[in-house]
């Protein structure tokens, strides 16, 4: 059984979604940890809800080779997905995960991607531009923000009467829709993680 931990910062609909559907279908991975950098967020609630351990660790902490890998190891993770995770991923996570992070973008990258476009901006962005088309971008994190190797997208169209919070609304349907089965796809077509020299956070 393939372990995921699972980054979120904010209401955690997203992450709850992951969780719950990685425990209806027989996918060989589980949902095993539910890290946050806010003690008070949605999230936190939603997991205990869900029966998944929750760890809530501060930025000082996520940027710790030390104490971020040492929780890694001790839930033997070897997948982490992004669902709306705030802080930058650091490059030592990134390094010993390469190829193993997920990351959920609300736009269809390149656009509205980069430094500052996360949740309600990137939308209040899409339709001050007058975009006809928005939509998801699931992609794995690299040291470039919002630059790895996007591995699906799907859109919704956007009239001249949406509002932010209505695009907003759009776009979080094709999240719940698409998202777990994306992960599910991606980690079923990987290799034996045995084989994988970036395990090594798992093997100590």
């Amino acid at each position: 059984m393939k372990r995921i931990a699972v980054f979120a910062s904010g209401n955690g609909s997203n992450a709850e979604n992951i969780i719950r559907y990685f425990r209806a279908n027989q996918c060989g991975a589980e949902v095993c940890l539910v890290v946050t950098n806010k003690a008070g967020a949605g999230v936190t609630e939603r997991a205990r809800q869900c029966g998944t351990e929750v760890c809530v660790l501060s930025p000082d902490e996520i940027r710790d080779p030390a104490a971020m890998l040492g929780v890694m190891r001790r839930h033997a993770v070897d997948f982490i997905v992004l669902a709306g995770f705030l802080l930058m991923i650091p490059d030592f996570l990134i390094d010993c995960y390469r190829d193993r992070i997920v990351n959920i973008h609300p736009s269809l990258l390149p656009k509205f991607g980069g430094k500052g476009m996360y949740g309600r901006h990137v939308h209040e962005a899409v339709v001050a531009s007058g975009e006809r088309e928005t939509g998801i971008t699931v992609h794995l994190v690299s040291e470039q923000c919002d630059g790895g190797r996007v591995l699906f997208q799907a859109s919704a169209g956007v009239t001249c009467d949406d509002t932010p919070a209505s695009v907003e609304a759009k776009v979080h349907q094709l999240e719940y829709e698409h998202y777990p089965q994306v992960i599910r796809d991606f980690i079923a077509a990987m290799p034996d993680l045995s084989q994988l020299s970036a395990h090594k956070v798992v093997e100590g």
